[in-house]
């Protein structure tokens, strides 16, 4: 059953708007309307549905920041969870501004949705400019490697590229590194049909379980639950003018703290995937 907001709730998306009240929209393009609407749905599945445990709201930095995540299960719940998160559980709202593989907004009516509810294309000049207005963004260093992977490769960290680090350098911000368990089994894919997916010009074409074995009912996520760990932000140590290899040092570092804390929530999940139980420990 889906829930309205709540009246704190309401006003806690909508402070975020003071500015711009009579618009109804920000000069990203927001809509305020569409957020009120939005809500309610990604209020069921973060608590109802996926049940998501968040530890470490301690950590988010006061100012901009860059947040990276791992990215997995096919269709970006984890990007709609994190956002969530940042809007209604932080002690300030905050509207994170995902950034979207650029063949999204190719989609009828996908673009328009995603630019109204806050989200942009994943430019490198659109995220600096974001950065250096105050505003904080969320990128998937994996990008559609991380998203398209198949079941035995899930929670493996694909190559980071460098691009994330150098954005944080220039804008002068923290990067706040999250990790969530429980995305990846939501959408278990066996198999990926590249050849078709080349033909329709999309990164990838899973195959699931009941995907596409039940046909539009194939697209309902499987109820796991999910963790949620938001880690101490990073200060960017390398020199603005450090060479790709010293960037990469500092790139490796920070994958392998996130493949870190994503074999411990692995750990402490262990098999209990739907569980209300799974996650017990917060640490």
């Amino acid at each position: 059953m889906i829930e309205a907001l709540s009246l704190q709730e309401k006003r806690r998306i909508e402070s975020l708007f003071k500015e711009n009240s009579s618009l109804r929209f920000d000069q990203w393009g927001t809509s305020l309307d569409t957020l009120l609407s939005i809500s309610p749905i990604a209020k069921f599945f973060f608590k109802k549905y996926f049940r998501t445990q968040v530890v470490g709201l301690e950590n988010i930095p006061e100012g901009p920041a860059l947040f990276i995540a791992n990215h997995g299960g096919q269709i970006p719940f984890d990007g709609m969870l994190i956002v969530y998160t940042l809007l209604t559980q932080s002690e300030k709202p905050r509207l994170v501004r995902a950034m979207v593989e650029r063949w999204v907004p190719t989609l009828p009516f996908i673009g328009s949705f995603f630019l109204k509810s806050g989200q942009i294309v994943g430019d490198q000049k659109n995220c600096l400019q974001l950065l250096q207005k105050g505003e904080s963004v969320l990128v998937f260093p994996e990008g559609v490697r991380g998203s398209g992977k198949t079941i035995d490769q899930k929670y493996q960290l694909q190559k980071f590229p460098l691009g994330f680090y150098r954005l944080a350098q220039e804008a002068k911000v923290p990067i706040v590194p999250i990790t969530l368990v429980g995305t990846e089994e939501t959408y278990p894919s066996i198999a990926n049909l590249k050849g078709l997916a080349k033909m329709l010009k999309i990164p990838y074409i899973p195959i699931t379980p009941t995907f596409p074995l039940l046909g539009p009912l194939g697209l309902i996520p499987l109820p796991c639950k999910i963790s949620l760990k938001i880690l101490p932000p990073l200060e960017t140590s390398a020199n603005i003018n450090a060479t790709d290899a010293e960037i990469r040092q500092e790139v490796e570092k920070i994958q392998k703290l996130m493949q870190e804390t994503l074999n411990q929530g692995l750990a402490r999940r262990g098999e209990k995937i739907f569980s209300k139980n799974a996650y017990e420990e917060t640490t």
